[in-house]
C-alpha cells in the first residue's frame, strides 16, 4: 500500500449505518490532528493521551450532529488534569474539512506514573453545543466515572439522551519503517437510534458507578435489543492494529467487524487541526472593559498580551485601542 493510500484516511471521520439493525455508526482515523494539537504544548505522557482520547472522542461525536457551528468537550476536574477542553468546528461549506482543537492544564508536580485517566480525579464531563448567533446553546454533563474519557461519554448519552453508545478507541506513539514518530488514533463509534420519544423519562437507577446509566440500561429488548448485543459483541472483537494501523482501511474494517449486519457507508468527512482564535476576537472580548479596566491588564512595557491556549498564537495589543472607550475623546484631539 503506497503513502497516498494511507493518506486518503488519516484524519477522516466515515459515517455509515448497519441495515439489518437500527444503528448508525462513525470510524475515525486521526493522524495530523494530534500531530497539530498536541505539538503546541510539551504535554507529559499521561496528559498527551488524555487529550489524544478527548480529541478522537470529539471528532467521532461532532460528526454525528448536523452542526452549524461549534461541538465542545469539556474535563473539569479536581485532580492533577484539571482540565481537558475540545473543540470540533462543523464544516462552513460541502466538502471543506472540520475542524478540531484541544489543550489541557494540569499541575505537573501533581501527576503520576498511573494510569492516565487516574489523574483527572473527580469532576464533570461536559458536551455543549453551540449553532451559532441567535440560537440557546445545550449543555449537558455527567459525572467522571467508569475508568476512561471513552466510559464517560458513554455515560453522558445514556444518562442525558437515553441512546445507547459504545466507544472502541485506540490511540498512542507509532513509528512507522523510514519515518518519525509521532501521534495516530482510531475508533468506532455505535449507536442505537431510538425510536421512542427523545423525551420518554429515564430509567432510574443504572448499573456503573453511582448509579449512573450504562448504555446497556437503555438497551431496547425484543429483536431491537438483541440485534445490539450482537454488535456490541462483534465490535469487542476489535483490535488495536486494525483500529489505527496504516494497512486496514475503515471500510475494510466494518466488513471485518460487521458483514453479517450488512454495512452501508457514506461519505467521509475530512478532520483538520484548527483554531478561530484572531486578533479581532481578542479585541472583542475586552470591549466590556474601560480604560482603568484595560490599565491593569497593561505590562510593564506598556502592551496588552494575549496566547491562545490552543494553537500558541500570541497577540500585542496597543492598550490605547482596547475596551469600550477606546477612540473616545480625553482632550480636545477629536476636535481635529
Amino acid at each position: 500500500m503506497s503513502i497516498g493510500d494511507k493518506l486518503g484516511w488519516d484524519d477522516t471521520v466515515l459515517p455509515f449505518q448497519l441495515d439489518n439493525s437500527d444503528i448508525r455508526g462513525r470510524v475515525a482515523r486521526l493522524d495530523g490532528v494530534l500531530g497539530g494539537i498536541l505539538k503546541q504544548h510539551e504535554y507529559p505522557p499521561v496528559v498527551e493521551a488524555l487529550v489524544a482520547e478527548m480529541a478522537l472522542l470529539t471528532a467521532l461525536i461532532g460528526q454525528t450532529i448536523k452542526l452549524r457551528w461549534k461541538l465542545s468537550l469539556q474535563v473539569q476536574s479536581n485532580g492533577p488534569v484539571r482540565m481537558i477542553a475540545t473543540d470540533y468546528y462543523g464544516p462552513t461549506e460541502d466538502g471543506e474539512p472540520a475542524r478540531v482543537r484541544a489543550y489541557a492544564s494540569y499541575d505537573a508536580d501533581r501527576l503520576t506514573d498511573e494510569d492516565p485517566f487516574s489523574q483527572v480525579g473527580e469532576g464533570y464531563f461536559a458536551i455543549m453545543i453551540d449553532q451559532g448567533k441567535g440560537t440557546t446553546p445545550y449543555q449537558g454533563i455527567t459525572p467522571l466515572a467508569g475508568g476512561s474519557l471513552r466510559a464517560c461519554a458513554e455515560a453522558y448519552f445514556a444518562q442525558s439522551e437515553q441512546i445507547p453508545t459504545r466507544f472502541s478507541l485506540s490511540f498512542g506513539r507509532s513509528t512507522e519503517a523510514d519515518g518519525p514518530e509521532h501521534w495516530r488514533a482510531g475508533g468506532v463509534m455505535l449507536q442505537h437510534m431510538p425510536k421512542a420519544s427523545p423525551f420518554a423519562p429515564a430509567p432510574e437507577g443504572g448499573t456503573g458507578d453511582g448509579g449512573l446509566l450504562q448504555p446497556e440500561d437503555v438497551a431496547p429488548d425484543g429483536p431491537e435489543g438483541e440485534n445490539w448485543a450482537r454488535a456490541n459483541i462483534l465490535l469487542d472483537t476489535v483490535d488495536a492494529l486494525e483500529l489505527i494501523g496504516p494497512s486496514i482501511a475503515p471500510t475494510d474494517l466494518l466488513l471485518r467487524l460487521f458483514h453479517e449486519e450488512a454495512p452501508r457507508v457514506y461519505d467521509a468527512q475530512a478532520v483538520r487541526f484548527g483554531c478561530t482564535c484572531s486578533e479581532e476576537r481578542v479585541r472583542q472580548s475586552l470591549s466590556i472593559y474601560s480604560s482603568k479596566d484595560i490599565d491593569t491588564m497593561t505590562t510593564d512595557d506598556g502592551r496588552v498580551t494575549a496566547d491562545c491556549q490552543f494553537c500558541g498564537a500570541h497577540y500585542d495589543l496597543d492598550p490605547a485601542t482596547l475596551g469600550f472607550e477606546a477612540g473616545q475623546d480625553t482632550g480636545d484631539q477629536g476636535d481635529a
